[in-house]
């Protein structure tokens, strides 16, 4: 980390954790642009109400580089607004290989997905893999459907299903980060 302005600043930025201690996960969807994006911006935003967000790095990325670059579909940007998250800032891109070691947690929105990445995944990496609504048993689905071809409820039901499994996996996250502390 480079220090870089005001000694306030400079304290500030040594108070924060550096990267490589952070807990670091990653949400997958096929293009990047409906689901991982929105999963993203509501863990975000739970982990910022939590007090955990200095603690977390959170990305995502599709299994699929369709749509490297772009923002995320207007549709989700939209409802995720309406709900207060704002995802307008991210862009598409890939999974890389970098990602298995970079990430402490891979979470797949569907069973496909999840596929796709275990093809892609190390064998010593498996272990990080995920689906996100495994962190949310009783919300009555296994999988965050894609809205792509939906309507306005596709992603309103896409966006409660994310809220239920980002409760759940901040829980996850929390007993992640208690651990870390124990160790060091």
């Amino acid at each position: 980390m480079y220090s870089v302005g005001s000694p306030a600043t400079r304290a500030a930025q040594a108070a924060m954790p550096d990267e490589s201690s952070r807990y670091a996960v990653l949400f997958c969807c096929m293009g990047n642009i409906c689901r991982s994006p929105s999963a993203e911006g509501m863990l975000r935003a739970a982990a910022e109400r939590a007090g955990l967000a200095e603690a977390l790095h959170i990305d995502s990325a599709g299994t699929h580089a369709y749509h490297k670059g772009e923002a995320p579909d207007a549709r989700a940007q939209r409802h995720a607004l309406q709900r207060g998250v704002d995802i307008s800032g991210q862009r598409a891109r890939g999974v890389v290989p970098e990602d298995f070691d970079r990430f402490d947690l891979i979470v797949a929105m569907d069973h496909d997905n999840l596929e796709h990445l275990r093809q892609l995944c190390p064998p010593a990496q498996q272990h990080k893999l995920r689906l996100m609504m495994s962190f949310a048993p009783r919300a009555g689905s296994q999988i965050v459907p894609d809205p792509y071809y939906g309507g306005p409820n596709a992603f309103e039901r896409v966006l409660d299903l994310l809220d239920l499994g980002c409760a759940g996996l901040l829980g996850h996250l929390q007993a992640q980060l208690q651990l870390r502390r124990r160790v060091t």
